[in-house]
């Protein structure tokens, strides 16, 4: 069971939708706060600092869930981010990837897996577990604080997804190591977790685009990855 502090943002159009998922997290002790459009979701972020938030794709208004999902990914720190979403296609979801959204569940969908989905994303943030020591690790220019969770690059912050921050994190903790896609996924998004492979390159993708050639990251017989 989550801790009664820990609020969770639902930004979902359909109510049908958005009840059974409130339902399903309220059940697990989560504070849950609904919104049904763009707008009032960011507005109800602001008001709550949840520490996660749910989102669809499809939402009415001017702004949909891929803004939403942008204008987060500007937070320092970024807020987790599940996307919630009828659109299956592969375009969507790795641009939803690239913009942040830590996982990506498409409709129809069972809400006992969302909701494990929700605490496997929360395990990895450090806000259902114990903490891990923090460590402050450097290499080249880039310093890694994860106690802070904070990436700085020659003294500026340098803001990651949550996902990208955590892929970094093990990286580091496993330096020197050629670690395959799977063994990534498995550390990073958990045993549990099913989907494309070709996820870690995107994530890959977006560390190498963020950090530059400072970071020592290099494709391994092109089925993994070694940092350092």
């Amino acid at each position: 069971m989550a801790s009664p502090e820990v609020s969770i943002v639902v930004i979902e159009d359909d109510h049908n939708i958005s009840d059974l998922v409130a339902m399903y997290l309220r059940r697990d002790g989560f504070r849950v706060v609904q919104a049904g459009d763009a707008e009032r979701g960011l507005a109800a972020i602001g008001r709550e600092s949840p520490r996660l938030v749910i989102v669809d794709l499809g939402l009415p208004g001017e702004l949909d869930g891929l803004d939403v999902c942008r204008r987060l990914a500007a937070d320092t720190p970024p807020v987790p981010v599940l996307i919630l979403s009828a659109r299956d296609d592969e375009v969507d979801r790795i641009l939803g990837l690239e913009l942040g959204a830590d996982d990506y569940v498409t409709k129809p969908f069972s809400a006992r897996e969302l909701v494990a989905r929700v605490h496997a994303i929360l395990r990895r943030t450090g806000t259902s577990v114990g903490s891990v020591a923090p460590a402050v690790v450097g290499f080249g220019t880039v310093v890694v604080d994860t106690g802070r969770r904070e990436v700085r690059r020659d003294d500026e912050v340098v803001p990651l997804a949550t996902r990208e921050f955590d892929l970094l994190a093990f990286l580091m903790d496993n330096q020197g190591l050629a670690l395959s896609r799977q063994q990534l996924l498995d550390g990073v998004w958990g045993e549990g977790w099913y989907g494309d492979e070709r996820t870690v390159d995107v994530h890959v993708r977006q560390l190498r685009k963020k950090l530059g050639p400072d970071l020592p990251l290099a494709t391994v017989w092109g089925v993994g990855y070694r940092l350092g």
